[in-house]
């Protein structure tokens, strides 16, 4: 069985987790998480890279090359979720597999938090259960990889 490439997508502020808002966020930093990322990745026969930006057209450029060149992605667009048309287009453009996490639960936060423009466009998304939220995500993303399967909802 070839190892498969996930590429981990974190966008604006993600850099700042540990000291932005811990009671919202909580308090592992980027790199932990990350770290255990790769590590779970390495147990279930995945590759994982990381990239985080606070810009928009950079997270675009990632995800139109993961399409090229990885197997799936998990992203978190951070605040982009409720405003990028931009990575929603983008992501109804790329063919593999897409999981959208977030750390908190959006439906569970102010008016603004809870329109999400993106989760039409990947193939589920995963949030509320803190930095687990980016485990769960891979363990589905690697289910997902396993079973063939491209995209969900019917897409």
């Amino acid at each position: 069985m070839r190892t498969r490439d996930v590429w981990v997508l974190h966008g604006p502020n993600l850099n700042l987790l540990g000291r932005r808002e811990p009671k919202i966020y909580g308090r592992d930093t980027l790199a932990k998480i990350d770290a255990r990322l790769v590590a779970l990745g390495a147990d279930l026969g995945l590759r994982v890279a990381s990239f985080q930006s606070n810009h928009e057209g950079a997270l675009i450029d990632r995800l139109q090359i993961a399409a090229e060149e990885a197997d799936g992605v998990v992203f978190n667009p951070g605040a982009f979720t409720h405003t990028s048309l931009a990575l929603a287009d983008t992501l109804r453009a790329v063919t593999i597999p897409v999981v959208e996490v977030h750390l908190s639960n959006l439906y569970a936060r102010d008016h603004a938090r809870q329109t999400n423009l993106t989760a039409s466009a990947v193939t589920g998304v995963v949030m509320g259960f803190g930095p687990q939220s980016y485990e769960l995500a891979l363990r589905a993303l690697h289910a997902r990889l396993a079973g063939g399967r491209k995209r969900g909802g019917g897409k």
